[in-house]
């Protein structure tokens, strides 16, 4: 249901453009304490120096991000309002933006308090694209040594900061070298990869673009391709499939096929069925499933019914069996640990309302973005076909301008 008033966000409704923790004491580390303990390796600075023949390769995980500290939660907040791409809010949106923000903060930073104190997105995102790396350099050696970068829309590591970081590690300003911007959304929206893709055009051209070079193109700048998509990869379901049967297992075995499965989103991108229904193929449909959406925002209308309304529903018509499964997210944040956990999980009140694990460091899945990279790179296609269309009525020059720089020249005229 929408908003009415777009001063006003329930206690669910900000959260859709968030990431953040789950109450499981491992993902409650802070994140160098749980590099410390052997979560993740180091993975050495690269340089113009490579070795294969079309490396190095940098690889650029993004995401939306979220506050690695409650006292971070402001400026989080205020970028992510001011982002027109995520909530159109019009044109007040650079006065309605940092106002509602700042008027929300107190209440999130008492959210991440619940959750251990910051989002572990960075933590679980910078583990993933390591890992991830380790395997290409094996698999992809024509293209190796892969660094890894992640680069977040509104909390650090931004994607300015990511940017100058590649500069400074010997790619583009003359010397050239391969990026491959890879979205951490499955599926493609252009509220979130879409403004995350604009972001990344926004300061490829301040740093090194034509705005750094006089309006002149420059010569040995990043190569840059993007993965917009990959809502029905193979690995990623079969991840998806592991999670929800360790959980399916938790029932006794007389119940465990009338356990109804509900597949939670944020409310933005309707690919997210595709996703489902690969999923339940994988399952052999032996459960009822449905497909619902939390994390509504803004005063637009929103795709529905919410997730916290049909658990309440089947609960009180007494379908007690019921797995959430954050279908739409590729780690553990607040959606999870708040919204679905410490929420709709608490408010159902019955022990038979539970929740698939995320992704996280699930090596099926990890393995599956090593190999989603590996085909893109060696295919060498610069982006899908599907992310040369311009949305049916865009008119935003920005978006335009985007998807020419990154589909090359041979797909601009598509766009």
């Amino acid at each position: 249901m929408a908003l009415r008033n777009p001063l006003f966000y329930g206690r669910r409704a900000w959260s859709g453009a968030a990431t953040s923790v789950r109450p499981v004491a491992s993902n409650l580390l802070p994140y160098n304490q749980t590099r410390r303990s052997g979560l993740a390796t180091a993975v050495p600075p690269v340089t113009q120096d490579a070795t294969g023949s079309k490396g190095p390769t940098a690889m650029v995980f993004m995401n939306m991000g979220g506050p690695s500290t409650t006292s971070e939660v402001e400026d989080f907040l205020s970028r992510l309002f001011a982002d027109a791409d995520l909530i159109p809010l019009g044109r007040l949106q650079s006065y309605l933006g940092p106002l509602i923000a700042k008027r929300r903060t107190p209440k999130i930073q008492k959210q991440y308090a619940e959750i251990g104190g910051g989002s572990p997105i960075r933590k679980w995102s910078e583990y993933q694209c390591e890992e991830m790396c380790k395997i290409l350099d094996k698999i992809s050696p024509e293209t190796a040594p892969h660094k890894p970068y992640v680069a977040f829309r509104y909390a650090a590591p931004l994607t300015e900061t990511m940017y100058e970081q590649l500069l400074k590690d010997g790619f583009g300003r003359g010397r050239g070298g391969r990026a491959v911007a890879f979205t951490q959304y499955p599926q493609y929206s252009c509220s979130t990869t879409g403004s995350s893709l604009n972001e990344l055009w926004k300061w490829r051209n301040r740093l090194e673009g034509k705005r750094a070079n006089g309006g002149q193109e420059p010569v040995g700048a990043i190569e840059w391709s993007v993965i917009d998509r990959w809502q029905t990869h193979p690995g990623l379901v079969e991840a998806f499939a592991q999670n929800i049967e360790a959980q399916l297992a938790t029932y006794p075995e007389d119940k465990r096929d009338g356990v109804v499965l509900l597949f939670s989103a944020h409310s933005l991108p309707m690919s997210v069925a595709a996703t489902v229904h690969a999923v339940m193929q994988r399952l052999k449909f032996r459960n009822p499933y449905r497909l619902c959406w939390q994390s509504q925002v803004g005063p637009s209308a929103w795709l529905g019914a919410q997730t916290s309304d049909t658990v309440q529903e089947y609960v009180n018509r007494g379908q007690t069996d019921l797995i959430l499964v954050p279908i739409a997210f590729t780690s553990d944040h607040i959606e999870t640990l708040y919204e679905l956990d410490l929420e709709v999980i608490h408010e159902a009140n019955h022990p038979g309302v539970k929740r698939a694990e995320s992704l996280n460091g699930s090596p099926v899945f990890i393995q599956a973005l090593a190999d989603i990279a590996h085909e893109h790179l060696r295919c060498g296609e610069k982006c899908s076909l599907q992310m040369t269309l311009r949305c049916q009525g865009c008119k935003s020059e920005r978006c335009l301008e985007q998807k020419k720089f990154f589909a090359g020249e041979q797909a601009a005229m598509v766009v």
